[in-house]
């Protein structure tokens, strides 16, 4: 997991080539209010889910295998819940090969305050438990194939 700013991401896109394509994308673009839906960078490798989501109180951690996650709040701060599924004991939705996903009902280990401007990104097999506030709020999510 990695929490970061927007305007300074250098160190850390060499970890995926793909990472790149998907800041650079962002920091054009993080101030801009897209109608709901999805949006391709490159097909098959990263899309951009444009979302207005009902925050909760609390959220069940999702894990991936496929894919990269980077969220990025556009109206309000949002919390979001960490763990290594390493240390995940209560399954509840075991992993989906075909929606690429797998859900756990542990705690989560810590809880990140992400503000418009600023970045998540959560790497396969870490736990993720996002939307957690009150009220509404837009956002991107970024999915990025790590194959």
């Amino acid at each position: 997991m990695i929490l970061g700013d927007i305007n300074n991401y250098n160190d850390i896109v060499n970890l995926n080539p793909r990472l790149l394509t998907a800041l650079n994308w962002l920091k054009e673009n993080y101030k801009t209010r897209f109608p709901k839906g999805e949006i391709t960078l490159e097909e098959g490798a990263i899309t951009v889910r444009c979302q207005e989501v009902a925050m909760m109180p609390q959220q069940m951690l999702e894990a991936h295998r496929k894919y990269i996650d980077i969220h990025a709040p556009q109206s309000e701060e949002e919390t979001i819940g960490w763990s290594s599924i390493n240390d995940l004991k209560n399954c509840i939705n075991p992993y989906d090969e075909s929606r690429d996903i797998e859900s756990y009902g542990d705690a989560p280990q810590c809880l990140l305050q992400v503000r418009p401007g600023q970045f998540a990104i959560f790497f396969p097999k870490e736990a993720h438990a996002p939307n957690i506030g009150i009220g509404n709020h837009r956002k991107l999510c970024i999915k990025i194939a790590v194959d």
